[in-house]
C-alpha cells in the first residue's frame, strides 16, 4: 500500500533565530509525516516494526473458562455442601473439552488450560488434594477454605472481543507480538522500514581500519550513528566519507536522495571555505540551519531534497550522540510512522554542584549512584568536552537542566533521562 501522506514543503522552516529545546521538538512533532509505504508482515517478523493500523481482538481471549492449574474442578456449592470428598467422574485434558455437563455432586480431574465443564466453577490444585479409592469410585479430598472461582481463568479476562490491542504508530515489542498471536492473527499491517543513508564529510577523516596518517582523525561518528540506527526499523546505506569537494558532495547527496527517505551527515555543516554540505543542500533542495539553545549541540542543519529529509549533525561525537538521541531519533520515528512518545524522566538528587548559563538547556552525561541498594542520586561526568567519548561510555543517561536553571548545588532534585528512554543501551 502506498503511503498517502508526504512531507510538506519547508517542513523544517522556522522564524526563530535561536530555538529552545521544546520548540525544536514541537516543530518535529507537528511537521513530519510518515514517508514510507505499508505492507503486511508475518507475525514472526513483526517485533520492532511500526503498526500502521489498529489491531483489535476478533474474539475474547481466552475464548472459554479454563483451569489455571492441574487439579480438580467442581461446583463450589457441592464442595461446601460436602465434607470435602467428591467422586471423580471425568478426566479433562487441555484441547479435549468435555462433551457433557459435570454430574452434580462430583469433580473432574482437570489439567492446566483445559476447558471448564459446564457446572464447574472452582479448581483445587492437585498439590493440595489427595485421593481415596473405594470399591465404587475414586474420591478427591479437597481441603477446607477454598474460595469460589479459585484457579479458574474467565473467558475474555485477558482481552474482550472487539477490544483494541495495539494503536496505530506503536512500535511492536515481543509482548505486543504475544498479545496479537493470542487472537490468532498471523500477520499485521506495518510501515515499511525507513531507508536511511549516512555519510561523513571531511578530508581529515580516516575510516577505522585504515593506516594512520599525520594530521588525520579516525571517523568515530559514522560507526556511532550506524550503531544508534540499528535500534530503529530502518535499512541503512553507508555512503562513506565524502571529500571536501563541492562536486563530490552534490553527487553524494543527489544520489542518496534519489533512493532514500532520509540522509544523516556529520561534520562539514558550517560556512567555512572547505565546508560544502550547506551549499550542496541549498542547490539541490532546501536547508534550514537550526541554532538550538542546548549544550552540547547547538548548530544543526535540517532540510529536504524532495521528500528526502536531510539531517546534519555537528562534528563532535558527544554532540552527535546527544543531538541524535534528542532530535534525529524522534524525527526518524515520525517519518517511519511511529506515534510521538516523550521520554520519561526520573527525579534524582544531584551528587554534584555547578554553575550554568541561563537561557539554554544543558544535557549532562549522568552516572547513577547506588546507595546501599537504592538509586536516589546521580553524578555528572567530571569533564564536559564534546569530544570525550569516555563520558558516553560511563554514563547511564542524560541529566537535563532547563533553561531557567543557573546553578545546581549538591542535593538539588534534577531530571534524569535513562538511555533506555531514548532507545539506547546504558553505557
Amino acid at each position: 500500500m502506498t503511503a498517502s501522506r508526504r512531507l510538506i514543503d519547508d517542513c523544517f522552516l522556522t522564524d526563530t533565530e535561536r530555538m529552545r529545546h521544546d520548540e525544536a521538538l514541537a516543530l518535529i512533532r507537528t511537521r513530519l509525516r510518515p514517508v514510507v509505504d505499508i505492507e503486511d508482515v508475518p507475525l514472526a517478523s513483526a517485533s520492532g516494526r511500526i503498526i500502521a493500523s489498529a489491531v483489535t481482538a476478533p474474539r475474547p481471549v481466552p475464548g472459554h473458562d479454563n483451569a489455571a492449574v492441574d487439579g480438580f474442578a467442581f461446583a463450589h456449592a457441592d464442595y461446601t455442601a460436602s465434607d470435602g470428598r467428591l467422586p471423580v467422574s471425568v478426566r479433562i485434558a487441555a484441547g479435549h473439552p468435555a462433551s457433557f455437563a459435570l454430574p452434580a455432586g462430583s469433580a473432574a480431574r482437570i489439567f492446566t488450560g483445559a476447558v471448564m465443564p459446564p457446572g464447574a466453577d472452582t479448581v483445587a490444585m492437585q498439590e493440595d488434594c489427595r485421593t481415596e479409592e473405594t470399591e465404587t469410585a475414586t474420591l478427591v479430598v479437597v481441603p477446607k477454605g477454598l474460595k469460589l472461582g479459585a484457579n479458574r481463568r474467565l473467558r475474555g479476562e485477558d482481552l474482550a472481543g472487539g477490544a483494541t490491542i495495539i494503536e496505530p504508530g506503536t512500535r511492536l515489542t515481543p509482548q505486543d507480538v504475544a498479545a496479537i498471536a493470542s487472537t490468532g492473527m498471523g500477520s499485521v499491517s506495518c510501515y515499511k522500514p525507513l531507508r536511511i543513508a549516512m555519510l561523513s564529510s571531511g578530508d581529515e577523516l580516516l575510516a577505522p581500519g585504515a593506516p594512520f596518517t599525520e594530521g588525520a582523525v579516525y571517523d568515530s561518528n559514522r560507526p556511532l550513528i550506524a550503531a544508534m540506527l540499528a535500534a530503529l526499523p530502518a535499512e541503512i546505506t553507508d555512503v562513506g566519507i565524502v571529500p571536501d569537494k563541492g562536486a563530490a558532495v552534490r553527487e553524494a547527496l543527489a544520489g542518496a536522495a534519489a533512493s532514500h527517505d532520509a540522509i544523516i551527515s556529520s561534520g562539514g555543516a558550517s560556512r567555512g571555505e572547505e565546508d560544502h554540505l550547506i551549499e550542496a543542500l541549498e542547490d539541490l533542495g532546501k536547508r534550514h540551519l537550526w541554532q538550538i539553545a542546548v549544550k552540547p549541540g547547538r548548530p544543526m542543519s535540517f532540510g529536504q531534497i524532495g521528500d528526502c529529509v536531510m539531517l546534519g549533525l555537528p562534528g563532535n561525537p558527544v554532540a552527535v550522540f546527544v543531538c541524535f538521541a534528542l532530535y534525529v531519533r524522534p524525527a526518524l520515528l515520525a517519518l517511519a510512522g511511529a506515534a510521538w512518545r516523550e521520554p520519561r524522566r526520573l527525579l534524582l538528587d544531584a551528587a554534584f554542584a555547578m554553575k550554568k548559563k541561563p537561557g539554554r538547556r544543558e544535557f549532562l552525561r549522568g552516572i547513577l549512584i547506588d546507595d546501599n541498594g537504592g538509586i536516589r542520586r546521580v553524578a555528572k561526568f567530571p569533564r564536559d568536552g564534546s569530544g570525550l567519548i569516555t563520558g558516553l561510555r560511563e554514563a547511564d543517561g542524560l541529566i537535563e537542566l532547563p533553561e531557567e536553571v543557573e546553578a545546581v548545588t549538591e542535593g538539588d532534585p534534577v531530571r534524569f533521562i535513562p538511555f533506555g528512554e531514548l532507545g539506547l543501551p546504558p553505557g
